[in-house]
């Protein structure tokens, strides 16, 4: 046998043993095909320039390696500080400014404006990634964004590290005795979530319960009235509405006869990050931390 083939061999034989592959194994193959939830969509090289219209997938992409490979960001998509933030929409994305870009592939959270079938006459590769409605969905799309982009591993990595936070956040939050009720707030006209939707199932991980489920209104996302929300007197209040709109503790206590709920005579008024609470990216720990900690003091 030669040198080179012998040196070969050798180093099949080092993977096997230390159960790493072998640097060719492990480049990503391309063409991919990536079922989302605009069908199975066919990506035929590495993507080098990605447009991304959806603050939750920029985060995720920064997350599993793949930022060097985003050019341009929507005008929402703010975190992390590096990604490249320009004035595309995303509620009303337009197609020729995002050709501009150059795009191999988009990423968006949004079928408006006829961008979809727009981008595919123009032959752009395009991953419809809408609002996850569960934590399980949130997984599933970062796994189609790592492979989509070469970064399959990494988010398996990711998701892998998030289930076991996620898990430890939920495990410090004691059971038992009377279930905690709260208010989400995502306007300061009362519009909130029931537990139908993503953030919704978030404060469900923790046995409290969500006075919007009670509206029995048809809507995931329902406007309550003041009246509502003094009568179901909340013992906790979640503001998601504090960068967005100014919305603190005390404004929250100078709303007529709101200083007699309870949240805020116990003040347990929490001021969330609008950002974090809204998104279903990487920073879905950081809710959930700051949900459990709020409940863990609570109950304490």
């Amino acid at each position: 046998m030669s040198r080179p083939s012998v040196a070969a061999a050798l180093v099949a034989v080092a993977a096997v043993l230390t159960g790493a592959a072998p640097a060719a194994a492990q480049r990503p193959s391309f063409p991919v095909t990536v079922r989302a939830a605009n069908g199975a969509v066919t990506i035929p090289r590495r993507p080098a320039r990605i447009v991304v219209l959806s603050a939750s997938a920029t985060e995720t992409l920064f997350a599993i390696g793949a930022g060097r490979q985003v050019v341009a960001v929507d005008d929402k998509s703010n975190f992390p500080a590096g990604a490249p933030r320009t004035e595309l929409s995303t509620f009303r994305p337009s197609a020729e400014a995002v050709a501009r870009h150059r795009p191999d592939l988009v990423v968006t959270s949004t079928a408006a404006n006829r961008l979809l079938p727009a981008l595919r006459r123009l032959r752009i590769p395009v991953l419809l990634e809408p609002a996850a409605t569960h934590i399980g969905g949130a997984y599933e799309q970062m796994r189609q964004l790592g492979a989509a982009t070469g970064h399959r591993a990494a988010a398996a990595r990711l998701v892998a590290r998030m289930r076991r936070r996620i898990a430890a956040a939920v495990r410090t939050v004691p059971r038992g005795g009377r279930r905690l009720t709260f208010f989400h707030e995502l306007t300061p006209d009362l519009y909130s979530v029931t537990s139908r939707t993503f953030i919704g199932r978030v404060y469900a991980l923790f046995g409290l319960r969500n006075i919007a489920d009670a509206a029995r209104k048809a809507d995931a996302f329902p406007q309550l009235s003041g009246e509502y929300v003094l009568a179901a007197n909340p013992d906790l209040v979640f503001l998601a509405d504090v960068k967005c709109c100014g919305q603190t503790a005390r404004t929250v206590a100078a709303r007529p006869g709101w200083s007699a709920i309870a949240a805020v005579r116990n003040r347990r008024v929490v001021a969330l990050d609008d950002d974090v609470a809204s998104r279903w990216g990487p920073r879905i720990v950081d809710f959930l931390r700051r949900i459990a900690a709020v409940v863990r003091a609570a109950r304490s």
